[in-house]
C-alpha cells in the first residue's frame, strides 16, 4: 500500500528530501541554544563577566536565525511537496477511474470513489506533511534532547524515561481504540456523499413527490452516525491532553526537587538546571508531537487504504498485446454467447445467443423489463465481455480489437443519456473532437434535433447546463444521437434513446438512418413495437434466450410473444410491459 502511494511523489521528490534536511537542521540548532543560555549564566552573569555574556548572546542570536531559516524552508518544501503529493494522488485516482471497465465501476460506488478523492486524499495529505516535518522533528528533538539532559545530569534525566513509558502505554490503548472507528467512519462519509448526490441529482423527483423531509431525515441520520463515531474516537482521544499535561507537570516537579538538592550538593550548576528545564519542555512537547502523529496517522492509514484500492485495483478487460486496429465492417455475430454480472454465480443474463447480423441491417431489439436487450448491446462495444462464447465485429472477436478502435466504430446512445456542461457545440463534438460546424448541423438534422436548437436564441452556441437539465428528455435523446452520428461508425446502437421522442419524430429519425446511413448496421432497443416494426428483422428476448429473429411479418405469425406486445400496444395502448411478456 505505501509503495503504491509513494508512487505518486514523483516531481515533488526533491521537495520531500529537502523537507527532513531542513527540519533536521532546525532541530539540532535549537537543541545547541539551551546549552548557550546555560554558558551565559554559569560562565557570564554568575563569573560576573560581562564580555562572555555578549559573546554567547550572539552566539545564541545566529543560532536562532539559522534555526528560523531552516524552518521557514521546511515549511516551505513540506507544503509544496504534501500539496504536490495530494494533486498527483487525485489525478491518479481519477486516470484509473477512466480504465476501469463496468465490472470494476460497479464495485466502487460513485459517492466511494469522491470521497476518495477528495476527503480521503485530504487525510493522507496531512499526514505526509506531517510525516516530513513533525515525524523528523519530534523523534530527532526527542532524542538530542535526552542526549543533551543525559550529558547535564544523568540522575535527573531518569525522570523521562519513566515519563515515556507512561506515555507510551497511553499512546497504544489510544491507537488501537480509534483505528477501527476511523475505519467504519470512511465509509460512513460515503453513505454521507451518496445521499447528497442522489438527492441533488433527483431533486425535481424529491420536490415532484413532496419528499423534502424524508429526504431531511435520510441525510440527518446518515450525518448522525458520523457524529456518533466521530464523537466516539475523540472521546478517546481526549485522553491524550490531561495524560501529556499530567506528566509535563510531574516531570517539572520532580526535576526541581531533585535538581535543588543537586545544586545544594554541589553537583548541578544553576545554569544547567536552566537548560534542564528547556529540554524537559523539549521532550515533552516531543512527545506530545509523537502522540499527535499517532492520532493522525491512525486517521490517515484508514484514507491511505481506500485510495490503495483503487490504484491497485485490477481492471480485467485490456488489449491484447497486438490489437487489430481496424474493423472492416458493421457485421455482428453472437457465437453462442452467455454473460453473467457476478462470474461463477450460475446465474445467466443472457444464455445461449447465437446470433448473426449483416453489414448495413437494421435489427430491432424487444422484450420484456429485465429480459437482457441492454446487456445483449453492451458486449458489442465490449463495455463487458462475455463469459462464454465469443462476440465479433467485422469477422473479428471484440477482445482481439484495440478498445478505443472498437468503440470509435460501435456508437451507443445509452438508455440514461448524459450531456456535459458546455455548448450545444461542445457536447456534439463528444463524438468527434475536429468535427465542423457544417457537419454537426448534418448529425441534427439526421437526428431531428436541428429542430430545437433552431429556436433556441444561442443556437448551436447555447449553453448546456451539467447533466442536460435545461433541455427536455427529448431534447436530450436527440443530442445524444447526433453526437454518436458524429462518429461515423460501423455500427450505430440505440439502447432505448428515442423514448422520450413522440412517434412521429421517432419515425423521421428511423427514415433519415436508411436513407442517410444505408451502410451502418442499425440496432434499434425499443419499448414500442412502431419503433422496431420497419426493421429488416426483429430479435425477441425472453428472459436472456432468444425467442424470436425474423421480420416483423413473420413474427407476427409465429412468435406468441411478439404477437402479445403487439395486441397490448395496438389494441391497450399501453406499454407492453403491463401484461403478461416478461
Amino acid at each position: 500500500m505505501i509503495r503504491t502511494l509513494l508512487k505518486e511523489v514523483k516531481q515533488y521528490k526533491t521537495a520531500t528530501l529537502l523537507t527532513p534536511l531542513f527540519t533536521a537542521g532546525e532541530v539540532i540548532l535549537e537543541v545547541l541554544i539551551p546549552f548557550v543560555t546555560a554558558l551565559i549564566i554559569d560562565r557570564g552573569i554568575e563569573a560576573g563577566n560581562i564580555q562572555n555574556v555578549y559573546f554567547y548572546g550572539v552566539i545564541m542570536l545566529v543560532l536562532a536565525f539559522l534555526s528560523l531559516v531552516c524552518g521557514v524552508l521546511a515549511g516551505r518544501f513540506g507544503a509544496k511537496s504534501s500539496s504536490g503529493f495530494a494533486a498527483n494522488l487525485r489525478e491518479a485516482i481519477f486516470e484509473k477511474v477512466q480504465t476501469f471497465d463496468f465490472k470494476n465501476i460497479d464495485h466502487f460506488s460513485t459517492a466511494g470513489l469522491v470521497t476518495r478523492m477528495t476527503t480521503d486524499v485530504t487525510d493522507v495529505q496531512m499526514a505526509y506533511q506531517m510525516c516530513l516535518r513533525i515525524a523528523v522533528r519530534a523523534p530527532l528533538m526527542l532524542v538530542s534532547s535526552m542526549i543533551m539532559c543525559f550529558f547535564i545530569s544523568a540522575k535527573l534525566s531518569m525522570v523521562f524515561l519513566v515519563a515515556m513509558l507512561i506515555l507510551a502505554v497511553v499512546l497504544i490503548f489510544v491507537t488501537a481504540k480509534t483505528t477501527k472507528i476511523f475505519n467504519e467512519v470512511f465509509r460512513k462519509y460515503d453513505d454521507l456523499n451518496a445521499s447528497v448526490q442522489e438527492n441533488v441529482s433527483a431533486i425535481r423527483v424529491v420536490k415532484a413527490y413532496v419528499r423534502e423531509k424524508y429526504e431531511d431525515e435520510r441525510f440527518a441520520k446518515a450525518a448522525e452516525n458520523l457524529y456518533t463515531l466521530f464523537s466516539k474516537a475523540e472521546k478517546i482521544l481526549a485522553l491524550n491532553s490531561p495524560v501529556m499535561m499530567l506528566v509535563v507537570y510531574g516531570c517539572i516537579i520532580a526535576i526541581s526537587w531533585f535538581g535543588a538538592h543537586f545544586i545544594v550538593g554541589g553537583t548541578l550548576t544553576t545554569g544547567n538546571l536552566t537548560s534542564l528545564f528547556s529540554y524537559v519542555m523539549s521532550v515533552l512537547m516531543s512527545l506530545m508531537m509523537l502522540s499527535m502523529i499517532f492520532v493522525m496517522m491512525t486517521m490517515s492509514w484508514a484514507s491511505a487504504k481506500r485510495i490503495a484500492e483503487v490504484l491497485d485495483e485490477k481492471v480485467e478487460m485490456q488489449n491484447p498485446v497486438t490489437p487489430v486496429t481496424e474493423v472492416q465492417d458493421g457485421s455482428i455475430d453472437f457465437n453462442h454467447v452467455c454473460f453473467s454480472y457476478k462470474e461463477g454465480s450460475g446465474e445467466n443474463v443472457l444464455s445461449d445467443i447465437d446470433l448473426h447480423i449483416k453489414s448495413g441491417e437494421t435489427i430491432g431489439i424487444i422484450g420484456g423489463t429485465g429480459c437482457g436487450k441492454s446487456t445483449l448491446v453492451s458486449l458489442i462495444s465490449r463495455l463487458y465481455d462475455v463469459t462464454k462464447g465469443s462476440v465479433c465485429v467485422g469477422g473479428k472477436d471484440v477482445r482481439e480489437y484495440d478498445m478505443d478502435t472498437l468503440r470509435n466504430q460501435v456508437a451507443v446512445v445509452l438508455q440514461k443519456n448524459v450531456l456535459f456542461s458546455g455548448t450545444v457545440l461542445d457536447n456534439l463534438r463528444w463524438g468527434d473532437e475536429n468535427a465542423t460546424e457544417e457537419e454537426c448541423k448534418e448529425a441534427c438534422r439526421l437526428a431531428c434535433a436541428d429542430e430545437f436548437i433552431g429556436r433556441f436564441v444561442d443556437g448551436y452556441d447555447t449553453w448546456i447546463e451539467q447533466g442536460g437539465t435545461n433541455v427536455s428528455g427529448g431534447q436530450k435523446q436527440r443530442l445524444c444521437i447526433a453526437r454518436a452520428l458524429l462518429k461515423k461508425p460501423k455500427v450505430l446502437i440505440l439502447d432505448d434513446s428515442t423514448s422520450a421522442v413522440d412517434t412521429a419524430t421517432d419515425a423521421k429519425i428511423r427514415e433519415a438512418f436508411t436513407k442517410k446511413i444505408p451502410g451502418t448496421t442499425k440496432l434499434i432497443v425499443a419499448q414500442r413495437i412502431t419503433s422496431v416494426q420497419d426493421a429488416d428483422r426483429i430479435l425477441v428476448l425472453d428472459n436472456g434466450r432468444i425467442s424470436g429473429f425474423d421480420s416483423h411479418e413473420n413474427l407476427l405469425k409465429t412468435n406468441a410473444i411478439y404477437q402479445e406486445i403487439y395486441e397490448a400496444q395496438m389494441e391497450g395502448g399501453g406499454d407492453f410491459d403491463e401484461g403478461g411478456a416478461q
